[in-house]
């Protein structure tokens, strides 16, 4: 088993206390590419919107998980907004599932070994099916997807197994926030493949199980009303809730920023005894 990765140095910006990657999707493969070909520890990616941040200030376990990954990439125009008024250059978005995408279309004849871990029973598989007939060459070294409640020892034990058999370069995880940047950061230690990456609705995009917003809406700021329609019973507390919480802690940012006061670490202030499992804290809203 390799040694824990440590988060690598990148050019970042703080929101609301998240430390973001300033970085574009052919950054990001470069970085999976140097990673792998290293091979020195296992690191993971939290591919991380509004929602993530939102959910990082109600849990300091969780702001924990995305401060130790090794990247947290803008998967969210208000992420990139941010960034744009720090004066990154962020002409996009870090997408999660176009950088799934780019990421096979790039490397299918270089031989890595992908591994497809979550969502619902099929989806995985599928998934893996569709990438492989889009890219020839694509090498899939498994699939799996767990049960959608918490895993005995054995069953956890037995997916590791899994995953280490199968000599994975990269393993995919879509297991939705925040369940999946907590499964990555228990289980870097325990894997010996060089990159997890968490995608959450990638896998149900790719396998054809739901549409994806037009690329318009994707590209300003409006893909949340698209999935909103979709399945407003599961994301109304997200999307209404959570982010109109985030514009209102974001314009307070811009207010002390502009008078010269320092950030208040609101996170810090939202649970001051935070239990062992952020998991166990917070639904997937």
């Amino acid at each position: 088993m390799k040694s824990q990765a440590t988060p690598a140095s990148n050019t970042t910006y703080v929101v609301l206390g998240v430390p973001v990657s300033a970085v574009q999707i052919p950054g990001v493969v470069d970085r999976i590419e140097e990673w792998i070909a290293r091979r020195e520890a296992c690191r993971y990616i939290a591919v991380t919107g509004m929602h993530g941040v939102m959910l990082a200030q109600h849990d300091p376990g969780y702001l924990g998980v995305l401060s130790d990954a090794a990247m947290v990439v803008p998967d969210g125009m208000p992420l990139v907004w941010a960034g744009r008024r720090l004066g990154f250059d962020l002409p996009r978005r870090v997408y999660g599932p176009e950088l799934m995408e780019t990421f096979c279309a790039r490397t299918r004849s270089k031989g890595y070994r992908h591994f497809f871990y979550g969502a619902k029973p099929g989806v995985a598989d599928e998934l893996a099916r569709r990438l492989a007939e889009r890219y020839p060459g694509l090498q899939v070294a498994g699939v799996c997807s767990p049960p959608f409640r918490p895993l005995t020892d054995e069953e956890d034990r037995s997916i590791v197994r899994a995953i280490e058999d199968s000599k994975a370069d990269i393993v995919w995880v879509g297991l939705g926030a925040p369940k999946q940047e907590v499964w990555m950061h228990q289980h870097q230690g325990r894997l010996s493949a060089p990159v997890l990456v968490g995608v959450g609705a990638a896998f149900d995009f790719h396998a054809g199980r739901v549409p994806s917003a037009p690329e318009w809406m994707r590209e300003h700021g409006f893909e949340w009303a698209f999935r909103l329609a979709l399945e407003p019973r599961r994301l109304w507390k997200r999307y209404l809730v959570y982010g109109s919480e985030f514009a209102l802690r974001m314009a307070l940012e811009v207010l002390r920023s502009r008078g010269g006061r320092p950030p208040v670490d609101l996170a810090s202030r939202a649970h001051p005894n935070p239990t062992a499992n952020p998991s166990e804290r917070i639904p997937d809203a």
